[in-house]
């Protein structure tokens, strides 16, 4: 009955497209969306984020064009595959505790497969939109087929080799049987360029939707001919809260993302993954150079409006972890840059932000009305700079195993079956490392935090208790953990990081 009462009421905001059809200057004069998608690309791995290090003239002149928001994150997840509950929250525009209601946050449960909800893309293609879709889909096949009207080069999963990519295409509304094919970058930024060059030859009389969904930067960390070595391990510094291990267990240690790497992380180990990681990133960076050029070759550009996000942030060395499965500031947060019509030039916002705040902030710019059951905030007051902000906090969730919120510069880490707490002053601690919890002088805030927190939990629909039942012991021994190698890691990445480096 849900999934009905949902379809009626999106076959109601269909009504009104046939006098848009009608009237093709009202379709033309809406807004193209070209919305691009990293994988595990954390917010710090942009020039224009301020890292000298790396490489990414491109989506910094995008920056330079546009808004950046500083301080924008996902909510979280339900379990380790954060890109899948990511993902899903950006294509519905609900919270995760909403979006997977029912769902029991103590066990793995399988990814949300998004066939009960109104996708972004689907909603645009009921308003006018032409909707094609690449790259990446973690949320099932059938949603897949029910967003997009046109696809290509389409992986339904959550990760691969780069340069043997299971690709399928969308034919009649159904997705073709998987074709192996590689680079993964290369793959998803020709079947956008192609989708740009066909709609610009054709008719023009809808706008369009292009959802550009790269695989990289996630693992394997593996660069293709030409980003090899662009970036030579030793030029590239380890993260400023590098650790051999974490300090202390709160969860599952030997997570797949925690074996890509032997323990203790080495400086050598941590400066040979950046070194790669950022190859890919900077691959991204020149295609993604490459599909604006198109835009601009096609007279699109300038009725575009181009978004540059990811689903998850990573460790990758700091902390003493390598994945994504924790609440520190480098896995949470991730890029968000809004370039286009109606958008202001050169502007970066410190406001707090989600990643599903995007379905309204795109119905708001392109001028559709908000879609029923959306949580997510209209950022459009904030870039048009009516607002500072649309929200006061930002809270975020790993399993049952982690809670943080931040207000301010303040940030509460909370593991409830571990009964333990770190707080920390971003201000003048951006990476984390001083826990305040400890000294008497903070127990005001702490306090404070943790009702705030507790508010939080009580809005999202979040029933985790702060302190379990029965407490775990915070120590471990890293030396005693196993690591079982990764299946799509080639072999020349593990004897690179597992041989080569010790």
């Amino acid at each position: 009955m849900a999934r009905l009462s949902k379809l009626i009421v999106y076959s109601l905001f269909l009504l009104p497209i046939i006098s848009c059809n009608e009237k093709k200057e009202a379709c033309t004069a809406k807004p193209n969306i070209l919305f691009l998608f990293a994988d595990d690309q954390r917010a710090d791995a942009l020039g224009c984020a301020g890292n000298p290090y790396i490489k990414t003239p491109n989506i910094d002149k995008l920056a330079e064009s546009g808004v950046r928001f500083s301080n924008n994150y996902i909510m979280g997840g339900h379990h380790g595959a954060i890109c899948a509950p990511s993902r899903a929250m950006l294509m519905s525009g609900q919270s995760l505790f909403h979006l997977y209601s029912g769902f029991d946050m103590k066990k793995w449960v399988d990814d949300k497969v998004l066939n009960d909800e109104i996708t972004m893309p689907a909603y645009f293609t009921g308003h006018g939109y032409e909707t094609f879709g690449t790259g990446k889909w973690h949320n099932g096949a059938q949603s897949f087929e029910t967003s997009f009207q046109h696809g290509d080069n389409v992986f339904i999963g959550g990760m691969c080799d780069h340069f043997k990519v299971p690709c399928r295409t969308l034919e009649n509304g159904k997705l073709s049987k998987p074709v192996t094919k590689g680079y993964s970058t290369d793959l998803f930024a020709d079947a956008a360029k192609q989708f740009l060059d066909g709609y610009a030859k054709g008719s023009r009389e809808k706008p369009f939707f292009c959802y550009v969904a790269f695989t990289a930067p996630h693992d394997p960390r593996s660069p293709r001919e030409g980003y090899i070595g662009m970036y030579p391990d030793e030029a590239v510094p380890v993260p400023a809260n590098f650790k051999k291990a974490h300090p202390f267990e709160f969860d599952n240690m030997q997570i797949r993302d925690e074996t890509l790497a032997p323990w203790p992380r080495t400086p050598e180990i941590i400066q040979a993954s950046i070194a790669d990681y950022y190859g890919l990133i900077s691959h991204i960076d020149d295609r993604v150079g490459d599909i604006i050029s198109t835009l601009k070759e096609n007279g699109l550009y300038e009725n575009t409006i181009i978004v540059y996000a990811a689903d998850n942030g990573l460790a990758i060395g700091s902390h003493g972890l390598l994945g994504k499965q924790n609440l520190y500031e480098h896995s949470m947060k991730v890029p968000l840059i809004m370039a286009g019509p109606g958008i202001p030039k050169g502007g970066t916002s410190p406001a707090f932000t989600y990643m599903y705040d995007m379905f309204p902030t795109l119905c708001q710019l392109s001028g559709l009305p908000l879609p029923e059951g959306v949580e997510g905030k209209d950022l459009s007051p904030v870039i048009k700079g009516e607002k500072q902000g649309v929200r006061k906090s930002i809270f975020t969730v790993y399993r049952n195993t982690v809670r943080a919120v931040r207000q301010g510069q303040w940030k509460l880490i909370r593991y409830p079956e571990r009964g333990y707490t770190q707080l920390f002053n971003l201000g003048n601690d951006p990476y984390e490392i001083n826990n305040l919890a400890a000294d008497q002088q903070y127990n005001a805030k702490i306090d404070s935090l943790l009702g705030l927190l507790k508010q939080c939990q009580h809005e999202a629909g979040d029933t985790v208790a702060l302190t379990a039942n029965k407490t775990l012991p915070l120590g471990y021994d890293y030396k005693k953990l196993k690591q079982t190698q990764d299946q799509f890691q080639p072999e020349y990445v593990l004897k690179k990081y597992f041989e080569e480096i010790e």
